[in-house]
């Protein structure tokens, strides 16, 4: 018996199959036979059918750096003027204005978490600002809207301390008191110039998630020499405390601004450490060189960082959009790169959340893989990436939960 059958898709944009779904994984995949009208197998042994239309079959995506806590999305659009002199600005136009943003905290990331769902997106990890100025209330939102998704996506939450641990008094505390609260990892940010105490933020930092048992996830915007010079503080507190696959590095800025040398010395770490990256796509000294890290073995995972809110205007919820993004803020022109970035938004995220799934040659549509799936139009994935189309059909853990843009 099937609960699932999905007929005439196109893995990746290979031959079209037929895909049998038993609870949550992928049970076969058959040559599609057009003569033979549905998919092949008796009508009540199927539980739900879904008509692939020639469509392309690939994993759902995973954004694997979102500040749902933060989000406009949905809301009438908000002029933003702030200079960025430092840092400092950004957070304090956030505190100015989060509270009175006409809609609650629960209600914005919820709204969000929905539509980057219909969008095809089913795995996301989320960062929730924890301070002294809101305490947990920013992150007891992003609880809230991970449980209204519960049967749609698996969302991951980082207590995220992102004006530092120690510019204000009483914020190790919180976080983790947040921790106590189903946190699934502790946070951290640029532990050199923010907090101006790298060996203290990141002893906290690993000391909690250490005693509570959950990963580490650190924002990392330091650039060149300074964070490399923070990288490799992370590097010695992983292989002390033998956390391989536990830790990531969002942005990492530094990997650009570094030389060849210095680079593919700190991937080969990260390697050996089992150390992921994530990245929001930026343009600028932020781009991080994708194929070199991917070619070094480096779990790497793609975001859409804040989205319409007091921080920037940009992030739409869809991460096939943001997947043009990385293919264009890295220049990438063959069909086959192109390629590559698709899967660092799809099953290269999901690999940063879940270390144990394996790179295999069915690119996370094979037999055995979970029925985490997107059907996208395209004649090609580069075409897809390159025109961002509608009329997507979405499935997590082996359910139809978005078909053409609404939620079911």
């Amino acid at each position: 018996m099937s609960d699932l059958v999905i007929s005439d898709v196109r893995p990746w944009g290979g031959d079209p199959v037929d895909v049998r779904v038993s609870g949550r994984l992928i049970a076969a995949l058959e040559p599609h036979d057009p003569t033979a009208g549905r998919a092949a197998g008796a009508e009540e042994d199927i539980v739900a059918h879904v008509n692939g239309a020639g469509r392309l079959l690939l994993p759902s995506f995973t954004d694997t750096h979102v500040h749902l806590d933060s989000t406009r999305v949905g809301l009438p659009f908000e002029p933003n003027e702030v200079e960025r002199r430092s840092l400092w600005s950004f957070i304090r136009n956030d505190r100015d204005n989060w509270r009175s943003a006409g809609a609650s905290v629960t209600d914005r990331a919820t709204h969000t978490l929905g539509r980057a769902i219909a969008h095809g997106m089913t795995r996301a990890r989320s960062y929730a600002q924890i301070d002294a100025d809101c305490g947990l209330e920013r992150l007891e939102g992003v609880l809230a809207a991970r449980e209204a998704h519960s049967d749609r996506a698996d969302v991951e939450v980082v207590a995220f301390p992102q004006a530092g641990l120690l510019v204000e008094p009483g914020v190790p505390a919180f976080i983790e008191e947040g921790l106590r609260s189903g946190v699934d990892l502790v946070g951290g940010i640029d532990p050199c110039a923010l907090d101006k105490d790298p060996r203290r933020h990141l002893d906290i930092v690993f000391e909690l998630a250490d005693r509570y048992g959950v990963g580490v996830d650190i924002h990392l915007h330091e650039p060149a020499e300074l964070g490399l010079f923070s990288a490799q503080q992370i590097i010695e507190r992983v292989r002390a405390l033998d956390m391989r696959g536990r830790v990531t590095i969002a942005h990492a800025f530094f990997l650009s601004g570094i030389s060849e040398g210095q680079r593919a010395h700190v991937l080969s770490e990260l390697v050996e450490l089992d150390i992921a990256v994530t990245t929001v796509a930026p343009s600028g000294r932020g781009t991080l060189p994708l194929l070199e890290i991917l070619d070094a073995g480096v779990r790497i995972g793609l975001g859409q960082d804040g989205q319409r809110d007091y921080w920037s205007p940009y992030g739409n919820t869809d991460m096939l959009d943001r997947t043009w993004q990385l293919a264009f803020t890295n220049g990438l022109r063959r069909d086959s790169d192109i390629e590559r970035a698709l899967e660092t938004a799809t099953l290269g995220g999901a690999r940063v959340i879940d270390p144990s799934l394996s790179r295999t040659s069915s690119r996370g549509v094979g037999v055995g893989d979970a029925a985490d799936l997107v059907l996208v139009p395209g004649e090609y994935p580069a075409s897809a990436v390159m025109d961002r189309p509608g009329d997507r059909t979405v499935i997590h853990a082996g359910r139809i939960v978005s078909e053409a843009g609404e939620l079911l």
